[in-house]
């Protein structure tokens, strides 16, 4: 048996689930699961059912050309890549969904007993990744002070010395915080200075304010300073939260074709080639531009609605991208969780179990994650509900 499963700590809902244990209360409204409840573009959903057929062939694990040309087209377009364009052939890989990508190709690109630093609080993906790659985890600590995000000055030449791999994931779950073109660029100069990898964990990109600037990419980093072949780096994103389809269980692994392919070859022998008539739903999806926008106008309406009630208590601020809030809370978190559940069936994830312990504490500590993902009624209901009783814990 692999040691490493002897490390793996319970995942978050997991944890949450035993918190609550024992608790019953009517009619709960779930903010926890980072899952969109908008309604999946019909289009995708006729692809998939008009290529049904397909069923009856085996994919091809490097996916079809039409799909990786369609996700190339994208990355071009979106990150404006015109000096340095990914190459379909050589430099663009279909996934089933970046969880099980982001996983695989830690496994496949991690050395053994090698090190990979993440962000603290982070997805448990990673260091679940990390432990059974036999590798070790670095934590950067991801505060207040820094803008909830990996500080460029966290990355000291002791740190960058130190690790064979640095995971960035930005927008950030679960702080929804980004990192801009000049941070990704000195990100890149350090990587190649320091002899690491580059993984970006870029799902969220799409989750923007309407009348905002999309957030920055790696690869459009990588081009800006002329990166050639996007050396060292890899861009994980998915149609999960873009296209409210994370049951499709499809996205891309795009970047350096030297890590591209001998991750391809780990994925034949994994067994994880994307079903076609998924494929052929997924080149729909990337080619549509009116669900995403339609997204960013429901989820500017539910985060003014929402921040109006919670700012008559306390202080909250919109992130720069993704459907979560980062919301800090008086006192321990999970207690805050547990207590606001048992008294108004309002359900939030405590940050600690995002989170690990360091030496300068746990950066989880005092915050919980709301994801504004079900209906702007629920969410109004839930935030008068989380105000009520934040407004009843200073009245205490």
């Amino acid at each position: 048996m692999n040691p490493g499963l002897k490390q793996l700590q319970p995942y978050p809902f997991e944890r949450l689930n035993q918190l609550l244990e024992g608790i019953d209360v009517p009619n709960p409204i779930s903010l926890t699961i980072g899952e969109p409840q908008h309604n999946p573009p019909g289009k995708v959903l006729d692809a998939l059912k008009n290529n049904l057929h397909l069923i009856a062939k085996y994919p091809a694990t490097k996916g079809s050309d039409e799909l990786r040309n369609t996700i190339a087209n994208w990355i071009n377009h979106r990150y404006a890549l015109h000096n340095l364009p990914v190459d379909p052939a050589s430099q663009v890989l279909p996934v089933t969904g970046t969880r099980e990508a982001l996983f695989s190709a830690i496994q496949a690109l991690l050395p053994t007993e090698g090190t990979l630093a993440c962000p603290n609080p982070f997805y448990q993906i990673y260091e679940g990744a990390a432990i059974l790659a036999g590798g070790s985890l670095t934590l950067i600590n991801c505060t207040e002070n820094n803008r909830y995000q990996v500080g460029i000055d966290q990355l000291t030449d002791a740190l960058c010395d130190s690790i064979d791999i640095l995971l960035i994931c930005t927008p950030n779950n679960p702080t929804g915080q980004c990192l801009n073109v000049e941070q990704l660029e000195r990100i890149i100069q350090l990587a190649h200075r320091h002899d690491f990898i580059v993984i970006s964990d870029e799902c969220y990109s799409e989750l923007y304010p309407a009348t905002g600037k999309a957030p920055a990419g790696l690869l459009q980093a990588s081009a800006a300073i002329n990166n050639i072949n996007h050396a060292r780096c890899l861009v994980f994103n998915s149609l999960s939260k873009r296209s409210n389809l994370p049951g499709l269980r499809s996205g891309f692994v795009a970047g350096d074709p030297s890590l591209i392919a001998p991750y391809l070859k780990y994925r034949t022998y994994h067994g994880c080639a994307m079903p076609m008539h998924h494929q052929q739903a997924s080149i729909i999806a990337w080619q549509d531009e009116e669900t995403p926008a339609r997204n960013r106008a429901a989820y500017d309406d539910k985060y003014e609605a929402v921040l109006d009630i919670l700012n008559r208590v306390t202080t909250a601020s919109r992130p720069d991208a993704s459907f979560y809030l980062w919301l800090k809370v008086s006192g321990c978190d999970q207690e805050f969780a547990k207590t606001l559940y048992s008294h108004t069936g309002v359900k939030v994830l405590p940050g600690t179990f995002l989170a690990r312990d360091t030496d300068e504490g746990n950066p989880g500590y005092g915050y919980v994650r709301i994801a504004l993902v079900d209906t702007i009624e629920r969410c109004v209901q839930a935030a008068s509900k989380i105000a009520d009783f934040m407004r009843g814990q200073s009245n205490d």
